[in-house]
């Protein structure tokens, strides 16, 4: 076994999923609404986008115009968008509700976890990260996997300085079969995140706001993908949008990170969008008709986004009912849920495809799962 196995030399051999969660159950109706329909704004007279501020995506949906720098990639056929998504649980808790879509159902592990480990395991120490001071739940399982906050963190210390560097090298050279290969490879990695620090700037005129956690963390797994560490996924959350009371002022400076740090980061990878998957999911929608507080509250269904190569983009995918008929439910009938048309693992599975997952292997990221995935790869 050689680096290059895992440390490719080869800028269109590896290809990196990057996961961003939106914790605290993002309204897809607001991200991606259904300007067109009279019940829409019937049902959130305060809250609705209309039609005139909207980012028309075809004759009946329109992304929010916080989401406007998402535009580009719709138009040049890199973004699609799937509405009605979401998991089979009814469950109105934020943490169950993300626990069980990370564990892709109820299972061992993560979903991102077992997908790295059915594809085969990568020999860099750089093949699974999060964003994150812990690791989130669907990398649980993950042949190897770091969470950091900021790539300083990866790495031996100043301490030792050269020296000891060269000692410990010199050590592992000592050693032979899988260990001495696990050490080169590490070696390898920090050399190349030692070049990412020389050369920080992202490339292609993109910006980054430094102000953002977010954007940092996209800045610096764009880093990774252009230094050919052998990233095979990675993990970003963007947390804050329990949208109960004011949505409006809440949940707007989100969608604005959201937009523009994407942005960012398909400008900063150029062409290597084309080996570059991007999927925005969230655990659960809200309720379409607005509340009593400005906002909404726990609902079903919402939307997903995919944002890379080979997307059949610039459309949306799925089933959509219209907001006529709504799952109710309890006490607060008249406030209606989306109905979940599209469960997200038939969103995840031809992205798994995509990135090397054998078809046969896809029951062992999801299991006990009857698949129907949805079309969203040209042939």
């Amino acid at each position: 076994m050689s680096i290059a196995a895992s440390l490719s030399t080869d800028r269109d051999a590896n290809q990196t999923l990057v996961v961003i969660f939106l914790r605290g159950a993002a309204d897809g109706l607001t991200l991606v609404a259904p300007v067109e329909d009279d019940n829409y704004h019937r049902f959130r007279p305060r809250l609705a986008v209309k039609k005139e501020d909207a980012v028309m995506l075809d004759g009946m949906f329109g992304l929010h115009p916080n989401l406007r720098p998402l535009e580009a990639a719709w138009k040049e056929g890199d973004l699609a968008i799937v509405h009605a998504a979401g998991g089979e649980s009814d469950s109105r808790s934020h943490f169950e509700a993300q626990d069980l879509m990370e564990h892709g159902g109820i299972a061992a592990g993560g979903w991102l976890g077992r997908f790295l480990r059915a594809k085969g395991p990568s020999q860099s120490p750089l093949g699974a990260v999060a964003l994150a001071p812990t690791l989130p739940e669907a990398l649980s399982g993950a042949p190897s996997a770091a969470a950091f906050l900021s790539l300083d963190e990866f790495g031996i210390g100043k301490r030792g300085g050269a020296a000891f560097d060269q000692q410990l090298r010199r050590l592992y050279d000592l050693e032979s079969d899988e260990l001495r290969h696990a050490a080169l490879n590490t070696f390898e990695a920090m050399r190349r995140i030692e070049s990412i620090h020389r050369q920080a700037s992202a490339a292609n005129g993109a910006t980054y706001d430094e102000k953002d956690d977010f954007a940092r963390g996209l800045r610096q797994v764009a880093q990774l993908i252009k230094a050919d560490v052998g990233l095979d996924a990675a993990s970003v959350d963007v947390n804050g949008w329990d949208s109960h009371f004011t949505q409006k002022s809440l949940i707007e400076p989100l969608m604005t990170r959201l937009a523009s740090g994407l942005a960012a980061f398909r400008q900063d990878l150029g062409a290597r969008m084309r080996n570059t998957t991007v999927v925005v999911m969230t655990e659960f929608g809200r309720t379409v008709q607005e509340n009593s507080g400005f906002g909404t509250d726990h609902g079903r269904g919402s939307a997903m986004f995919v944002l890379g190569g080979g997307v059949r983009g610039g459309r949306l995918h799925g089933a959509w009912n219209g907001l006529q008929s709504l799952e109710k439910r309890g006490s607060s009938e008249s406030y209606g849920d989306l109905p979940v048309l599209n469960n997200y693992r038939d969103i995840l599975a031809p992205v798994l495809v995509r990135h090397g997952l054998e078809e046969a292997q896809l029951g062992k990221v999801f299991p006990n799962f009857a698949f129907n995935p949805l079309p969203l790869y040209r042939l």
